[in-house]
């Protein structure tokens, strides 16, 4: 059982067996008692664990879609807090789940995105976890058990171990774990699940959504929980979904004005990604092949999309690059410009050179089959092309720097990469390769100094300490630099005692 699974089924949640008592009234989000920093430092402490893990998608691309998705739901939002942070991030797991964690941190499963129909579909799942946590409901439920949440962490650590050795160990702890907190009054999940029915279906509708994804998404689910009752999807174990729940959804939508909202080309392209990463290479090279052949795609340029991304993955360089050619034929047409009217920049972009629409996912690919094939200089030529169109799309940033280190362009990369963190200050990755721009130029200092930048960012405090304590070992001689880094240590250090106390 992955770990994804187990902070879902044991963690947060709280199905019908995690309820707490004596809570604040439904609505009034300024009694929680947990501060917003104890909160986010909880968070923190279970991202840890999150990005240690072999589930947890470290890829720019979807995170970028994701986090794109979540702010313009975000900014519709009547109840979300200004300083509230918010950070969306993808599972592989084919589990049909999406989960908050305390701290404004939100997991989507990518089981969940490929089963989503529709971006509404997608939208509706999102807008209801946002609600979860503008109004405080993990807040609530953590400050009301506080003393057990502490025993529940600590079983929820050895679930995680164990789950890594022997499936069965693991079961036997999770049962004991869910025993250990079963609380009597039902009717405070349904009431919170209520809420974000409610509150997120506004936030749908008022981001420009079809608001019928939410009752649409929610009822094939539980027709496929009545038919198959023992491989239930797991959004309904951690979220009950209820007749009740449907037709309330129902009868707030069925006076609305139908709306017929296209789906983003990013979204479509996203989905066909992740097809293409789920289970063994070679089956997701032959079912996208297959479906190609047979004509059975709504999109043949999207279907030839992640038919490459299949392949890359598979390995086979050379057909993945005659893919790419095909692909390349299907978008000199115009067939694909009625996605775009939602696309990521709101406008059709047209590379006249090329003649053909451009995408920096799909950009982002061609560079990815160049360098596959042995073309770095077209594949560093394509990054530094399109981040004329695209200059803050990370995946693209993060190539094109890597390809300027490859090329032995060491400075050009430093000074992009510094010049990239003065805008986008929450990216490691970022950082990571401004370490290795150091570490080839002999400044171990600020090579030290870089990660101890990456860890802070990933929340752990004790390995940005340790980088921060080695820069001061390997000091380069300058005053300036180096009193930096000691201030810059002195502040870490402060951040990790304050996350220690709010830990405890």
């Amino acid at each position: 059982m992955k770990l994804a699974c187990l902070i879902i089924a044991l963690l947060i949640w709280f199905p019908a067996h995690i309820i707490a008592h004596e809570l604040p009234e439904l609505g009034d989000v300024s009694q929680a008692s947990i501060t917003p920093l104890q909160e986010r430092q909880l968070g923190l402490r279970i991202m840890r664990q999150i990005r240690a893990d072999p589930s947890y998608m470290d890829d720019p691309e979807i995170a970028s879609y994701l986090e794109n998705l979540g702010h313009k739901l975000i900014a519709n939002s009547n109840e979300a807090n200004a300083n509230q942070l918010f950070e969306f991030f993808a599972l592989d797991n084919p589990a049909i789940n999406a989960f908050a964690l305390p701290g404004g941190f939100m997991g989507f499963n990518s089981g969940l995105i490929i089963a989503a129909q529709s971006e509404s579909e997608l939208a509706a799942v999102m807008s209801h976890e946002i609600a979860h946590v503008t109004q405080k409901h993990l807040a609530r439920m953590i400050a009301a058990q506080k003393y057990d949440l502490v025993k529940y962490l600590a079983a929820l650590a050895v679930a995680i171990v164990a789950s890594r050795a022997d499936g069965q160990a693991s079961q036997a702890v999770l049962v004991a774990t869910q025993a250990s907190m079963i609380q009597s009054k039902l009717d405070f999940t349904r009431n919170h699940e209520k809420e974000a029915d409610r509150i997120g279906l506004s936030i749908l509708l008022d981001a420009g959504f079809d608001p019928q994804g939410m009752a649409a998404f929610f009822e094939r689910l539980q027709r496929a929980g009545r038919f198959h009752e023992n491989g239930a999807p797991s959004y309904l174990r951690t979220h009950p979904i209820t007749y009740e729940r449907i037709a309330d959804i129902q009868n707030r939508t069925r006076e609305l004005p139908y709306r017929q909202v296209p789906d983003s080309l990013d979204f479509l392209l996203v989905r066909a990604k992740l097809r293409a990463l789920q289970g063994n290479a070679r089956d997701a090279v032959l079912q996208f092949k297959t479906r190609i052949a047979e004509k059975r795609y709504a999109n043949e340029a999207v279907e030839r999309y992640g038919y490459i991304h299949a392949l890359l993955r598979a390995k086979k360089y050379k057909q993945a690059n005659i893919e790419w050619g095909l692909l390349y034929q299907v978008l000199q047409s115009d067939s694909i410009a009625p996605m775009l009217t939602n696309h990521r920049l709101g406008k059709t972009v047209r590379v006249e050179s090329k003649g053909i629409i451009a995408d920096a996912m799909i950009e982002t690919l061609s560079a990815r089959v160049k360098l596959a094939n042995g073309e770095t200089t077209e594949a560093f030529n394509v990054y530094k092309t399109a981040l004329k169109i695209y200059p803050q799309y990370r995946a693209l940033i993060h190539g094109y720097a890597q390809g300027l280190i490859e090329n032995e362009q060491i400075e050009a990369a430093l000074e992009f990469i510094t010049r990239q963190l003065q805008l986008i200050q929450n990216d490691p990755q970022l950082f990571n390769l401004q370490a290795q721009c150091y570490e080839l130029l002999g400044d171990k200092m600020l090579k030290h100094r870089a990660l101890a930048e990456s860890f802070l960012l990933k929340g752990h405090y004790a390995g940005a300490v340790d980088q921060l304590k080695t820069a001061l070992q390997n000091s380069n001689g300058n005053f300036y630099q180096l009193s930096s880094v000691e201030a810059r240590l002195k502040h870490v250090q402060i951040l990790r005692e304050e996350a220690d106390k709010a830990e405890k």
